[in-house]
């Protein structure tokens, strides 16, 4: 009998990352689910991890050779035998009533075709990890733009937390080989016809990047590829998605003008970092958390605003670079 939930993890030398992930879908009160890890060629793999577990958990493990996280997820969606496709990133924990409280929430409707759920700190994570998860996910930065509760834009399913019927597959097809695949995804979704839908009550604990260094490098790879999605989907930039170039351009603005004018010019900046930081302080209740949110926030910001900015003046002003589908094309391999 096949599963309802197929759970579809790509994983790229992530051996204690993925230990803890399927120790928290082994504490699942719901059973009604498989799991299928796909190695993509990682140089080390987790096997023995996965396969320590397989008396705890319906899970089966695949290797195949590394061609990115897209084509690993429609691999794993192949070999799947459920009626609904679930996603989370390896670096995902996920609450021992996840499955329960996702299909209490199917089942009460309104019927969806496709979900996507928030994300959260654990009370286990680092300081830094903590600051992270503020940034990303606060109204002040672009948890606005990202979809939630309080969103400035329709609600976008992410990879780290979302599923889909395998009818949606079947008529949409799979992951293209992209950054922000996410986003392409669940945009052909809804062009199709399909119904979206946020369950705010179905989260999972993301761990995101460790450090500021690889933050800045994730956030600065999702502001170019912001510019990625309007050349695929002409019209889909809105000005929410400009608002952190905003903010770079507007910071080099008032230091210039501190540096040249006035200091007073810095007022507006501090008064913003300051509600950053009492937000977030009064959304975490720890002082460590919220001075770390300050600069997690402005890494935030300034890494998608630099990447944003440098992808619109190289692909949209000058018009350089390959069509973008070719550029699908060559991170394919093809």
């Amino acid at each position: 009998m096949s599963p309802r939930y197929s759970v579809i993890v790509p994983v790229y030398n992530r051996i204690g990352e993925v230990e803890e992930l399927l120790d928290s879908l082994a504490a699942q009160s719901f059973r009604d689910f498989e799991v299928i890890i796909v190695e993509d060629g990682s140089t080390l793999p987790c096997r023995e991890a996965v396969e320590t577990r397989a008396s705890k958990l319906d899970v089966r493990y695949f290797m195949k050779d590394n061609e990115g996280r897209s084509i690993a997820r429609n691999y794993g969606i192949e070999r799947s035998r459920g009626e609904w496709l679930v996603f989370f990133d390896s670096d995902c924990v996920i609450p021992p009533d996840y499955f329960s409280r996702l299909d209490a929430a199917l089942a009460a409707g309104p019927s969806l075709d496709c979900y996507g759920g928030p994300d959260a700190a654990h009370e286990s994570f680092s300081l830094t990890q903590k600051a992270i998860n503020y940034a990303m996910t606060s109204f002040l930065t672009t948890g606005g733009i990202r979809g939630g509760k309080v969103s400035l834009e329709k609600f976008t399913p992410r990879t780290f937390n979302t599923g889909f019927r395998r009818r949606v597959y079947d008529r949409v097809g799979g992951f293209r080989e992209m950054f922000s695949e996410d986003i392409d995804m669940s945009t052909r979704i809804r062009q199709a016809g399909f119904s979206i839908g946020l369950l705010p009550d179905v989260a999972v604990y993301h761990k995101r990047r460790v450090n500021f260094r690889k933050f800045f490098r994730q956030v600065y790879v999702f502001g170019m590829s912001r510019i990625t999605l309007q050349l695929l989907y002409p019209g889909s930039l809105k000005l929410v998605h400009c608002f952190p170039a905003l903010f770079v351009l507007g910071v080099v603005a008032m230091i210039l003008l501190a540096i040249f004018c006035s200091p007073w010019w810095l007022l507006p900046l501090a008064v913003y970092l300051l509600a950053i930081f009492v937000t977030a302080l009064s959304s975490t209740r720890s002082l460590s958390i919220a001075l770390l949110a300050v600069p997690a926030s402005v890494i935030q910001l300034s890494g998608y605003g630099i990447g944003f900015i440098k992808a619109w003046f190289l692909k949209i002003f000058l018009r350089r670079g390959r069509d973008v589908n070719e550029e699908i094309e060559a991170r394919r391999g093809k």
